[in-house]
């Protein structure tokens, strides 16, 4: 079933087909992907073939392993996802990062985090378990989003720790008057990208999560203003950025008034992807 499905998925172009059959295989036989490996002359029964058959038909189609099976990790937790949400990336890994190495700076503690556009909840949650010390908000424009955020805190016994509100960006943050860090991995594909999103991405994952303006750069823009407003001196603002779009946004955090630009941290790829900067006294 695994070799049959690999070479299937590898004609209709998955990059991953051997990982994403293992996936499916082991959700359908409600068991570890190594097990795979000890169970190997099992016969599974009728339902568990059925099920992994439609998701194998649907997966040829371009519909996601996550959305099929209900379910990605992130930062070593796993996280429920479905179409109201974006998938977590590993990239995104290199935001939580970022922001566990700065929350031990800051001289206000408990430190105020907010993640903005907190969709599944995985950069708030992943901060959350690593930093118990910290005051997590995560926000979300969409009720949906918010939903999913709530279960994956509750799941990860988190839900008192973590105020999920929803907000348009910073609007509505009224919890705390300033913030030591902000965090965010916002909408930026630009609408003239279309043509370049893989199937799985443009057809299935929610756009609002996804496109923001004719660049790509609207959702940023008005980020950096409502961030230079609410942080607190010294906070940090850090968020995801698409390599393409590097270069305007180090130019809108250099042309924004109370905010000074720190750096731009590569992926393990080498391209450039989280944008760090700091708010001036």
């Amino acid at each position: 079933m695994l070799d049959w499905t690999t070479d299937f998925f590898q004609q209709h172009g998955a990059e991953q087909a051997r990982l994403d059959a293992e996936i499916l295989l082991a959700e359908a036989l409600q068991c570890q992907r190594i097990d795979l490996y000890t169970r190997f002359n099992e016969e599974p029964d009728e339902a568990a073939r059925g099920e992994f058959r439609d998701w194998v038909a649907r997966h040829a189609e371009g519909e996601p392993v996550a959305y099929l099976v209900g379910h990605r990790e992130f930062f070593s937790l796993k996280f429920e996802v479905n179409s109201s949400v974006l998938i977590p990336r590993p990239e995104t890994e290199h935001l939580v990062t970022e922001a566990l190495d700065a929350i031990p700076e800051f001289d206000h503690q408990p430190p105020r985090v907010v993640d903005v556009g907190t969709g599944s909840g995985n950069v708030a949650i992943s901060i959350a378990k690593h930093a118990p010390d910290a005051l997590v908000m995560a926000t979300d424009i969409s009720d949906e989003a918010l939903a999913v955020a709530r279960r994956n805190a509750e799941t990860h016994d988190l839900s008192g720790r973590i105020a999920i509100v929803k907000s348009d960006l910073l609007e509505d943050v009224e919890q705390f008057d300033e913030v030591d860090l902000i965090v965010s991995n916002p909408p930026y594909v630009g609408e003239n990208e279309t043509d370049q999103l893989d199937k799985s991405v443009l057809d299935f994952e929610p756009h609002q999560a996804l496109f923001a303006g004719p660049q790509g750069t609207d959702i940023i823009n008005r980020l950096i203003t409502q961030a230079a407003e609410r942080l607190a001196s010294d906070g940090l603002l850090m968020f995801e950025i698409s390599p393409m779009i590097a270069d305007l946004c180090r130019q809108m955090v250099e042309g924004a008034e109370g905010l000074e630009f720190v750096r731009i941290v590569n992926d393990l790829a080498g391209l450039q992807r989280i944008v760090v900067a700091r708010k001036t006294s």
